[in-house]
C-alpha cells in the first residue's frame, strides 16, 4: 500500500527438527503508559458530545437492541485497499453493517475504485479530506470510521476525525500514542483505540498482566526462550511478544528483548514452525518456553493466528460496542478492547 502520511538470541529452537505449533496470534501491540502494554481505562469525561446523531433510545436495553448489525450504523473503512481494510469490510458486510462506498488513501490512489464484497469503494487522496468526511458524516449521522492505514498517518487522521467530530475505531499501530489520546480527549469524541483487535489475544494478554500483578516472582530463576513467526514484510519483533515477555519479567524471569528469535524465512516457517503454506503471507505464530533452573520443569505458552479474520471480527465488535456507547451517551469516551471484552455479548 502506498505511503503518503495521509493513510494514510537464544538458539534453542533452531536445534529442534520441528516445532508443533497448533494453528491458531498477533498484530502489533503498542504501548501506552509504563513501558508495557496497558489496556486499562484512559479516563472519563462528563461533558456532552457534539455529534449529529439520531434520537437516542429511551433505555439501555433498547439502545442495545438498536445497535444490532444493519440498524442504522454505517462504517467508513480508511485503508480499504490494504489487506486488513478488505478483511474488515468483509466482516462488516457479513454482519449486516452498512459500508460507506468512500475511503481515504494515498495521493497515488486518489480516484481509484476498490471492489470488496461486490461493493465499489471510491478512494480519495489527501486533498479535501475534511470536506469529504463532513459530507459523508452529514449523510450518515451514525457513521463510525475504521482506520487501518499506516503508522505515520495515525495522528493526522485522528486530528481529522476529531475536527469533524466523527467517532472512530483506530486499529492502526504506531504514531505518537500519547498525542493520539490527547487529541481525542480534547475533542470529546467517542473512540475505540487498540493496536490489537484480536479479542482472544487481548484476553490472553490481560490474563498475563493479571498473573504478573498477582504473583510477582512466581517464575524466578526460570529461563525463557521466545520464538515468533510473521510474514516476511514484518521486519520488527512482535509487539504482542514483547508485551507477554514484559509480564514474564515481572514474574521473575530474566530476559533481554533482543533474544527473541524472529522467523521470517518462508522455508523455515513451513518446515520448522508449521505455518500452512497458504498463510505464509499473513500469520502470527508465537511460542514462549520456560524451563526451571534444574531443568526438571517446563512450561509452554502458545498462540497462533492464520489470516486476519480474528482482527477483522474484533474490529466489527468494537464498532457495535462504540455505537451502543454513543446511543447511551456514555460518560466515558475513549475505550479499548478490554472494555469491549468486558461488555460481553459479542457475536
Amino acid at each position: 500500500m502506498a505511503t503518503n502520511g495521509l493513510m494514510a538470541s537464544s538458539s534453542v529452537f533452531l536445534h529442534r527438527p520441528r516445532i508443533a505449533f497448533a494453528s491458531r496470534t498477533n498484530q502489533t501491540v503498542g504501548k501506552y503508559g509504563k513501558g508495557r502494554v496497558s489496556f486499562m481505562g484512559i479516563g472519563t469525561r462528563r461533558l456532552p458530545v457534539v455529534l449529529s446523531m439520531t434520537a437516542m433510545a429511551d433505555s439501555g436495553e433498547e439502545a442495545v437492541k438498536s445497535v444490532l448489525p444493519g440498524n442504522g450504523i454505517s462504517i467508513m473503512v480508511n485503508g480499504c485497499s490494504g489487506k486488513m481494510g478488505k478483511a474488515v469490510i468483509k466482516a462488516a458486510d457479513s454482519a449486516g453493517v452498512n459500508i460507506v462506498p468512500i475511503s481515504f488513501g494515498s495521493a497515488g490512489e486518489d480516484g481509484q475504485r476498490v471492489e470488496v464484497c461486490g461493493k465499489e469503494i471510491t478512494v480519495h487522496g489527501p486533498t479535501e479530506r475534511e470536506k469529504v468526511l463532513s459530507s459523508v458524516f452529514e449523510k450518515h449521522p451514525e457513521l463510525i470510521v475504521v482506520d487501518y492505514t499506516i503508522p505515520s498517518a495515525v495522528n493526522d487522521n485522528a486530528e481529522l476525525y476529531s475536527k469533524v467530530g466523527v467517532p472512530f475505531v483506530m486499529g492502526t499501530t504506531g504514531g505518537d500514542r500519547n498525542k493520539l489520546y490527547e487529541t481525542v480527549e480534547e475533542a470529546k469524541i467517542y473512540a475505540v483505540i487498540s493496536p490489537q483487535m484480536g479479542k482472544q489475544v487481548v484476553a490472553f494478554l490481560a490474563a498475563m498482566e493479571i498473573m504478573a500483578e498477582q504473583f510477582p516472582g512466581a517464575f524466578s530463576g526460570y529461563s525463557l526462550d521466545v520464538m515468533e513467526s510473521h510474514q516476511a514484510s514484518k521486519l520488527d519483533a512482535s509487539g504482542t511478544a514483547k508485551a507477554v515477555i514484559s509480564c514474564f519479567q515481572e514474574l521473575g524471569v530474566s530476559y533481554d528483548m533482543d533474544q527473541i528469535q524472529l522467523i521470517r524465512d518462508p522455508k523455515q516457517q513451513v518446515e520448522m514452525v508449521g505455518v500452512p503454506e497458504e498463510h505464509i503471507s499473513g500469520h502470527a505464530f508465537h511460542l514462549y518456553h520456560l524451563t526451571s533452573p534444574d531443568e526438571t520443569v517446563s512450561f509452554e505458552f502458545q498462540h497462533n493466528v492464520c489470516g486476519r479474520s480474528i482482527y477483522a471480527e474484533g474490529t466489527v465488535d468494537a464498532v457495535l460496542f462504540l455505537a451502543k456507547k454513543i446511543r447511551l451517551k456514555a460518560d466515558q469516551r475513549i475505550y479499548n478492547m478490554i472494555d469491549v471484552l468486558r461488555e460481553g455479548n459479542m457475536r
